[in-house]
């Protein structure tokens, strides 16, 4: 405050006390992005909440696109990745500097289209084009989408890559599919003469495996172990559980989670929550039995699905609801909500 001095004849003592107390309220209000964030995207607001995880309260909204779906940051938490999806017809993805709350210039995505599930692994930001049936990668150090690759499949839709950046699974909702994408080495074979051909070495090739499962088979997660992918069907309500190392189909739950829109597993792999964008349900299964243990409801449609690492909590966006909710793990009750227009895509930022 030394900047602002009063000075008799010059300044009223009352407006003085004004500019003061504005000039306070704008240090109070201005709060700094906790080192881990909860992210949570509005799609009626059209922003970006970064929400303090023991407060619960909001601390900064930055606006992004259109209809933003999904977000992720990067692994120094300072970064967040928004996809601008618009049913497969945009093209942009955003990005939003998470420590000074402000956007950053955005990136145009053509000629791939509607950007939709993202994750970031091995230093690369991974995206699905719905718009354009594919999967890309996209370098922050470059600033380039710098790897692309079709499924051939409709509606490219929700993606999880493993750290090392060497496996892909998406689903694929239109073709009721899921892809599995397996880097593997490939060794070129020999010419008519049965010699190697001229140059030709072992180099790094994508196979995909397309594994049917249901129509509508949306939301999918991968088990903490690595050993199972699960994935609901909207359209007929059925979980699909495949075996990753067998690359094929093993079991079908008729779980009944109809409209079906996300699905996660619990930290411990003991649980999977689905959430139903159709009727506001939150189906908790166990993992073990196959079973459902629980089902709550939490409002007239449940989205994303983010859990706390530590196992204490599931946070839910309620989209038409306007609130994200919160659900103890413990007691597998809603013990609060955080109030956001139209949320649905949430994530987590850990500063490094």
């Amino acid at each position: 405050m030394k900047d602002i001095q009063y000075k008799a004849g010059r300044l009223h003592p009352a407006k003085f006390l004004w500019v003061v107390f504005i000039c306070l309220a704008v240090n109070v209000s201005a709060q700094s992005t906790p080192a881990r964030s909860l992210l949570a995207l509005s799609k009626g607001e059209h922003v970006l909440a970064i929400i303090d995880p023991v407060t619960l309260k909001i601390i900064a909204k930055v606006p992004v696109g259109a209809d933003p779906h999904e977000v992720d940051a990067s692994a120094d938490g300072k970064t967040a990745y928004v996809t601008i999806y618009g049913g497969g017809t945009l093209h942009e993805l955003d990005m939003i500097d998470l420590v000074a709350q402000k956007a950053l210039p955005s990136v145009d995505t053509r000629p791939l289209y509607g950007p939709h599930g993202s994750t970031f692994a091995n230093g690369k930001y991974w995206f699905t084009a719905e718009g354009s049936k594919a999967v890309a990668s996209f370098d922050p150090a470059t600033h380039q989408i710098d790897w692309c690759l079709g499924t051939g499949q409709d509606r490219t839709h929700m993606i999880y890559v493993t750290p090392d950046g060497k496996n892909i699974y998406t689903t694929n909702v239109s073709s009721g599919t899921v892809s599995l994408l397996i880097d593997t080495l490939f060794q070129p074979g020999n010419g008519p003469d049965g010699k190697p051909f001229p140059g030709a070495k072992p180099h790094w090739e994508w196979k995909q495996t397309v594994i049917p499962v249901t129509r509508g088979s949306e939301g999918f997660d991968v088990s903490p172990d690595g050993r199972e992918l699960w994935t609901a069907s909207s359209d007929d309500g059925t979980i699909a559980i495949i075996t990753i190392a067998a690359r094929s189909l093993s079991a079908k739950i008729e779980a009944k989670a109809f409209g079906a829109n996300r699905l996660k597993f619990t930290p411990d792999g003991k649980m999977v929550f689905v959430a139903s964008l159709r009727t506001g349900d939150l189906f908790i299964m166990d993992a073990v039995t196959r079973r459902e243990i629980k089902r709550l409801n939490i409002g007239h449609g449940a989205a994303g699905i983010l859990m706390d690492a530590d196992g204490s909590r599931a946070f839910i966006g309620c989209t038409p609801d306007n609130y994200v909710a919160i659900v103890d793990l413990k007691t597998l009750t809603v013990t609060g909500h955080i109030d956001l227009g139209g949320p649905d895509g949430l994530a987590w930022a850990v500063r490094q």
